[in-house]
């Protein structure tokens, strides 16, 4: 299949005999397709509060980092949230024509690890091993296979420590018995994320709260305490903050100035505050151009969603009330793989996008399950191309079909016009969505119809134009990053358990990564968990390799 460039859309002139129902009952073409510019994509910039006009900073490349999760823990489906989001705005970019390099890091030393760690009498990286694994098994089980780098933090240990220091070359960094901080009053711009003055700032208590020149100043290194993981600096032995890890990982694998940097409604402040006076008073330029914020999740009650009360703009929210009313670990979210296998992650995936990334999403899994009832359409619908045509909806590995506009009939051209208008505002999923219902019916009744399923009926240019048409709508699906396998019957109607290559390279380094430093639990560990999802890892001088049994 072939996709546009993203700036420009054809439109068919196709002469008609329509049959009431919407889709025309043959396609005669009669002129070449003109061709017509495609709605520029606006984005709405937390930064600005406003939606604005997206330009990337070098033409036709964008670069994206999404804030990832702390593994310390299994994940959760707040976790997922993010991921769904941005992979599906990677694939819209892609179909667009841009050149996309989506990076998500990977916290991989914090205090909840170094507790994780003590409690369970492992090393840290072990842990962090572990649910790294967990964390990409569920990615990959919702689809999410459009990631360029996973970066872990302990990996660019360099890359942090060299940011502290030339912060403090700068004076926006001060050094207190073997500490370092970031001097929040020395950034005459910091709180601008957030409309907070630095004056206002309350920072937190303990044994480092005496060393700081104001309450708001926050860590960039912090000093070793016994039986700690800690790494050799300028300032002694210790460990990075955790906003420092962010700023040093993104300028090495995007620049000083990248431009779409997301992340949960949650971490505006002080996460993202923190990022932006780290950066910015480093490089004396802007960190990202666009700041988005996805809404977060809230549990809700059995029932269909929909309606302003279901599903609500979070652009207002301060940080602290996303915080108070999001699902957590610690509010009942947990199960993700569990919830995965009942429901399936192509049905989780499906949910998720019928909003606005930046609303709330009240979530229950029976909300899910309610919800997944219409996806169940899109699944009769394929066994319903296959019965017509003989051939599998889903794409084989050597499959090579070819989207051909010039042959669509109009209505499902202006469908795809419609869908594109609609991400392009602010990747306005839910409103794409909606036309991708509406391409289903059309479908639906041109196969009534043109009498289809009847062998003996039906007409091979009808059949002909049905397959034109569906092409459109894999199309068009395919930016969603739905309907790329058949689903498992075992999950729920929905699911794409599929391993990409990617994800594997980064299982294969934790392991090697173990090796190397002798850690022969977590190799056993990653080992055994590849074994019993019927992984194969073969290691040869080349390197290690891997395949499914």
């Amino acid at each position: 299949m072939t996709a546009t460039d993203g700036t420009q859309l054809l439109e068919s002139n196709i002469d008609t005999e329509t049959d009431g129902t919407g889709m025309p009952a043959t396609l005669t073409q009669t002129n070449t397709n003109t061709q017509t510019n495609m709605t520029s994509i606006r984005i709405y910039n937390t930064l600005t509060g406003e939606k604005e006009t997206f330009e990337p900073v070098v033409e036709g490349k964008v670069g994206i980092y999404l804030c990832g999760p702390t593994v310390y823990k299994e994940a959760h489906i707040g976790h997922l949230v993010g991921p769904i989001v941005f992979d599906t705005i990677k694939r819209f970019l892609t179909h667009c024509g841009y050149d996309v390099n989506w990076v998500v890091n990977l916290t991989d030393v914090d205090d909840k690890l170094i507790q994780q760690s003590q409690e369970r009498g492992i090393s840290m990286s072990q842990v962090a091993t572990e649910m790294t694994m967990d964390y990409c098994a569920n990615l990959l089980a919702v689809g999410v296979d459009q990631i360029t780098a996973l970066p872990r933090a302990t990996d660019h240990m360099g890359d942090i420590i060299t940011m502290i220091e030339e912060l403090e070359k700068k004076d926006f960094a001060y050094a207190v018995d073997g500490d370092v901080f970031f001097d929040v009053l020395r950034d005459k711009e910091y709180g601008k994320l957030n409309n907070r003055s630095a004056a206002d700032q309350q920072g937190e208590g303990g044994g480092a709260a005496a060393k700081k020149r104001s309450p708001g100043d926050f860590a960039l290194w912090k000093s070793a305490k016994p039986d700690e993981p800690s790494w050799d600096s300028p300032w002694g032995k210790g460990r990075p903050g955790w906003h420092i890890e962010c700023s040093a990982m993104s300028r090495r694998l995007l620049g000083e100035t990248f431009d779409i940097h997301g992340g949960g409604l949650d971490l505006k402040f002080p996460h993202h505050e923190n990022e932006i006076a780290q950066s910015e008073c480093c490089h004396g330029r802007p960190m990202a151009k666009y700041w988005l914020h996805n809404g977060l999740l809230r549990a809700g009650t059995a029932g269909k969603l929909g309606g302003k009360n279901d599903r609500d703009d979070d652009s207002n929210q301060t940080p602290e009330q996303a915080e108070a009313g999001k699902m957590s670990r610690s509010k009942g979210a947990g199960g993700l793989r569990g919830l995965i296998e009942r429901q399936g992650g192509e049905r989780l995936r499906f949910f998720l996008l019928r909003t606005h990334y930046r609303s709330t999403v009240v979530f229950s899994e029976e909300a899910v399950a309610e919800e997944g009832k219409s996806l169940d359409k899109f699944y009769q619908f394929f066994e319903r191309y296959e019965r017509i045509t003989g051939k599998p909806f889903y794409l084989q590995a050597d499959d090579e079909r070819k989207l051909d506009l010039d042959k669509a009939a109009d209505n499902v051209v202006q469908a795809r016009t419609q869908f594109i208008e609609k991400m392009s505002d602010d990747f306005n999923t839910g409103a794409a969505m909606a036309e991708l219902f509406q391409l289903l019916t059309s479908l639906n009744k041109y196969a009534d119809a043109s009498d289809l399923e009847n062998p003996k009926a039906r007409k091979q240019e009808d059949v002909e134009s049905f397959v034109t048409c569906t092409e459109v709508f894999r199309e068009l699906s395919s930016i969603f990053g739905l309907f790329a396998k058949a689903p498992p019957k075992s999950a729920g109607g929905g699911g794409d358990d599929s391993l990409t290559d990617e994800l594997m390279q980064l299982i294969i380094k934790l392991r090697a990564d173990a090796r190397e430093n002798k850690d022969w639990g977590t190799a056993d560990v990653i080992r055994d968990a590849m074994k019993a999802a019927g992984i194969v890892m073969e290691d040869r001088d080349g390197g290690t390799t891997w395949k499914q049994e």
